[in-house]
C-alpha cells in the first residue's frame, strides 16, 4: 500500500526520520510521497526522497497557508525542484478558507499559478481544499484538461462536494479522519461512492492519528506505519478484501504519479 501524504519534513520527525521510514517498510507500506508545503520544505522533501530511492518521492509546491509568500523567486524554485526525478507532483496547493492564514485573493493567485506550472510541465497536482469548495472548483476546472492527473488529498467534505470532485475526474485521498467517531462518520458512509480506480490512501502523518486504533499508540504522533490500520478500516467500510484494496491503491498511486 502506498502512502500518498507524509509530512516527513515535520519537526515532529526530527529525531527519528530513518526509523519512521524503517517502521513503514516493516509494516508493509510499499511507497511514500513526502509532501512539500512551501519552498524550503519542498527542498527538504526532495532531499529526503532522494535518500530513499524507489521507496520515497516528493511533491513541490506552496500550501494555501503559505500563499502570501508566492513570488517569481518561489515559482522559479518550485520549477527547478520539479526537474528532479524524485519530484512527481506539484503541490500541496489549493485553497483553505478555514484558517485563512493567507488572504483569499493571495490563495487563489498562488493556486492558479501552480496549476499553470503543472500544466506547463505536464505534472499531476496534489491538492488541498478546506471550506472553499466553490472557489476551489472555479480556479481548478479550467486547468483540468491540461493536467495529466490530480488528487484531492485528505478529503473531508460533503457528499455533494465528493460527487462534484469525482465528476471532475479527481482522485480522492482518504486519511485516518475516516476513523474518527466524532468527525469521520459522514465520510465513512461515502467511501463506497469513490470508484476503485480513484481511491488513494494516506496518513497525513504526523497529523490525524486514527482515533480507533487499539491499543492506542502512546504518542499522539501519526506515522506511515499506521497506514495498514486505515486500509483495513476503509476495506471493511467499503465491503472489500483488504489485500485487494491495498494492491489497488498502490497501483492507483503509481499510475497517477507515473511510477510504473
Amino acid at each position: 500500500m502506498f502512502d500518498i501524504g507524509v509530512n516527513l519534513t515535520s519537526t515532529q520527525f526530527a529525531s527519528d526520520r530513518e526509523k519512521v521510514v524503517k517502521r513503514a517498510r516493516e509494516a508493509g507500506v510499499t511507497g511514500m510521497l513526502i509532501t512539500g508545503t512551501n519552498a524550503l520544505e519542498s527542498q527538504q522533501a526532495q532531499r529526503l526522497a532522494a535518500g530513499q530511492p524507489n521507496f520515497c518521492w516528493s511533491t513541490a509546491g506552496v500550501h494555501p497557508h503559505h500563499a502570501s509568500e508566492w513570488s517569481a523567486e518561489i515559482a522559479s524554485s518550485i520549477r527547478r525542484l520539479a526537474e528532479k526525478p524524485e519530484v512527481v507532483a506539484i503541490g500541496e496547493c489549493g485553497l483553505d478558507f478555514n484558517r485563512n492564514l493567507s488572504a483569499h485573493q493571495q490563495q487563489e493567485y498562488a493556486f492558479d499559478a501552480q496549476l499553470a506550472l503543472a500544466a506547463e510541465l505536464n505534472m499531476p497536482v496534489f491538492l488541498h481544499c478546506r471550506e472553499a469548495h466553490d472557489r476551489f472548483v472555479a480556479v481548478l476546472e479550467p486547468w483540468l484538461s491540461k493536467l495529466p492527473g490530480a488528487v484531492l488529498h485528505c478529503f473531508t467534505g460533503t457528499r455533494d462536494e465528493l460527487e462534484a470532485c469525482l465528476s471532475l475526474g479527481l482522485s480522492v485521498g482518504i486519511t485516518g479522519w475516516v476513523c474518527d467517531e466524532r468527525r469521520g462518520l459522514e465520510l465513512r458512509e461515502m467511501l463506497p461512492l469513490i470508484p476503485a480506480d480513484r481511491l488513494l490512501l494516506e496518513t497525513d502523518s504526523p497529523y490525524l492519528l486514527p482515533r480507533d486504533m487499539r491499543p492506542r499508540p502512546t504518542s499522539r504522533r501519526n506515522e506511515p506505519c499506521f497506514l495498514p490500520h486505515i486500509a483495513q478500516q476503509v476495506a471493511t467500510w467499503r465491503g472489500e478484501d483488504v489485500k485487494a484494496l491495498t494492491a489497488r491503491v498502490d497501483h492507483n498511486a503509481r499510475t497517477l504519479f507515473r511510477l510504473l
